[in-house]
């Protein structure tokens, strides 16, 4: 299949995959314990007031027209109205993705560097003690909850060792991006949850590759050191990709634990509120985003790692 034919094809399955997340996104708001039209009217209100907010709201309607309408003003990029601050949510999605973005990219760049550099030295030394050292320190990673690793990051460092804030309070009149050391310890936490699994996947691709016969020819003809080491690297770039973009598809959703813990103002934390309150508009708007911006990172993984390995395809699978 062409380039172009297959990347149509997954844009096509992204669509799709899209759509039915918006409309298990729609239906699990439709089940959340209490009742949006209730919040809104407040614990004060009559039955009779509460059912005018039903009217108001437009909640008396059919779930699927009501769902159509969500979906049409959706792909217009009209997200709805946030029922407990009255403010767009759209707007609120923006605010909030600039301070959610310093924390998620520092992070991942921390794991491209940690992970890309101890996976491919493990990889490369598959059955050595180092090996087993990093596999072993990686597994444990994957294996500790997000909300373990930040805890211990808090004891570590706001109590043992005071040398960075707890929480993200920022100053009134600045970003996130102006102050680095409140975004440190989020940053840390991420980094290190998504360390373990991106770390084992590198260093599976990489001695998977390691071991194949054209790397022994390699070997025999000469490679050594950092020349046989980029030889090795560049043909396990198109998995290695992949498996940065799943671990940074997974950031997405991590933010919310992380940016909870530390009160950073993002959307994993604006999720969290709206929840709380029912806010049902900001709860799906939210939604359907980090859902959305999960399958842009995957279908960006799939394609570069399409571009990578096309020169291998074309040659039939001979490197």
């Amino acid at each position: 299949m062409r380039l172009l034919s297959w990347v149509a094809v997954r844009v096509a399955v992204c669509a799709a995959t899209l759509t039915v997340l918006s409309v298990l996104v729609f239906s699990a708001t439709e089940v959340l314990p209490g009742d949006a039209a209730g919040v809104a009217s407040g614990p004060a209100a009559t039955p009779a007031e509460r059912a005018a907010v039903r009217v108001s709201l437009g909640l008396d309607r059919p779930p699927l027209e009501r769902y159509l309408d969500w979906a049409q003003g959706a792909a217009h990029g009209d997200l709805g109205t946030s029922m407990t601050s009255g403010t767009s949510v759209t707007a609120v999605v923006g605010a909030r993705a600039a301070n959610s973005l310093a924390v998620v990219l520092p992070a991942a760049l921390m794991i491209l560097v940690i992970a890309g550099t101890a996976g491919t030295w493990a990889g490369l030394h598959a059955g050595s003690r180092a090996d087993r050292v990093i596999s072993a320190s990686g597994l444990a990673l994957a294996a500790a909850p997000d909300f373990l690793i930040a805890t211990a990051l808090l004891l570590g460092f706001t109590l043992w060792w005071p040398v960075l804030p707890a929480v993200a309070i920022v100053p009134i009149g600045q970003s996130l991006w102006q102050r680095p050391e409140l975004v440190a310890l989020p940053a840390l936490a991420l980094a290190l949850g998504g360390c373990g699994a991106t770390l084992r996947l590198l260093r599976a691709s990489v001695a998977q590759t390691a071991a194949e016969p054209y790397a022994g020819f390699a070997r025999l003809n000469g490679y050594r050191g950092p020349r046989y080491a980029r030889s090795i690297v560049a043909n396990a770039a198109g998995p290695a990709v992949q498996a940065f973009s799943i671990m940074l598809a997974g950031l997405v959703g991590g933010a919310v634990v992380v940016e909870t813990l530390f009160n950073v103002p993002g959307l994993g934390q604006e999720l969290t509120r709206a929840v709380a309150a029912r806010d049902v508009p900001l709860v799906q708007g939210l939604s359907l985003v980090l859902g959305a911006v999960a399958l842009l990172v995957l279908l960006a993984g799939d394609v570069t790692a399409r571009l990578l390995t096309a020169p291998t395809r074309r040659n039939g699978g001979s490197r």
